[in-house]
């Protein structure tokens, strides 16, 4: 029985482009793929066919001997592919790009992460909202551990990796035609284990420790305006960088005015004979105005 051609098999012209390959392997992958089809032989086989067809078409020097050579470039071992050895690269790829999930191409894991963001509200009266301010803020906050410079490992000793997961941070089981991956439960996904923890930040790299920060606020700042500073949240993990410091702004009810956007709103009384016919009467600015 003669081989169908590729480009007819992933339905595509000659001339697409890689972007356009990859994409309509990925439809017929997931479409034809066996886990969704189970039992279905023509499935199977269509599935096989778009495998082999995209593992060719994928690669520039094979594309170009098919496209001069057709099948022939491939015969008596000419370096064609079936549902063979790079079937596992070639799915899994497109499986990550469709899922966020394992690809078979991880870094190292380094074991360091980054530390957590936080937030400070802090509420301003109307008067510092107009004229800005520089506040002194006090906050416990996580920071590196000095004894052990966040490696979290006794003085002397380093973390080393991990023997269940060879440092990856990750175990990976094949369950048919996927690979599926799942943070190692001996590092917790790090990658490294610390066998001799620092006393200090007991092997974690951080310490809670109280810290003074100021803050900057605009003039003319909003109810509910957020201030980011950048690197001044939890410490990394064993070295990993800092989070943010968010601070949430809120305005403390005033005695004389009402904000709305950028105006202020208040309400003067006045007499009956003023309303009547008219006059003149004063009202204190927000500079002017103190509470009460």
């Amino acid at each position: 029985m003669s081989k169908r051609d590729y480009y007819e098999i992933l339905g595509v012209a000659r001339g697409a482009s890689d972007a356009d390959l990859k994409a309509a392997f990925r439809k017929l992958a997931m479409q034809h793929h066996p886990d969704r089809n189970p039992g279905d032989h023509e499935c199977e086989h269509r599935f096989k066919e778009c495998n082999e067809a995209y593992e060719v078409l994928r690669d520039p020097d094979k594309r170009a001997a098919y496209d001069r050579f057709g099948h022939a470039a491939f015969e008596h071992g000419g370096g064609g592919h079936g549902f063979g050895a790079d079937f596992g690269s070639t799915f899994s790829e497109i499986f990550e790009d469709l899922f966020g999930m394992a690809g078979g191409r991880r870094g190292r894991a380094s074991g360091r992460e980054r530390g957590a963001d936080l937030r400070y509200n802090m509420e301003i009266t109307l008067e510092e909202a107009y004229n800005g301010k520089t506040a002194q803020i006090r906050i416990p906050t996580p920071v590196t551990c000095e004894v052990c410079s966040g490696s979290g490992a006794k003085a002397g000793t380093q973390p080393k990796s991990c023997a269940t997961c060879s440092g990856q941070g990750k175990i990976r089981h094949a369950q048919g035609f996927f690979t599926l991956e799942r943070t190692c439960p001996t590092c917790h996904g790090r990658g490294l284990v610390i066998d001799n923890p620092c006393a200090s930040c007991a092997g974690s790299g951080r310490v809670t420790r109280e810290r003074m920060l100021s803050v900057n606020i605009p003039a003319g700042v909003e109810d509910g305006t957020r201030i980011r500073l950048a690197g001044e949240g939890e410490a990394g993990v064993r070295g990993g960088p800092p989070g943010d410091l968010y601070i949430f702004l809120s305005l403390a009810p005033h005695d004389f005015f009402q904000r709305e956007s950028a105006d202020l709103h208040c309400r003067v009384p006045i007499s009956m004979v003023t309303a009547a016919l008219g006059g003149e009467f004063e009202v204190p600015t927000i500079e002017e105005a103190r509470p009460g």
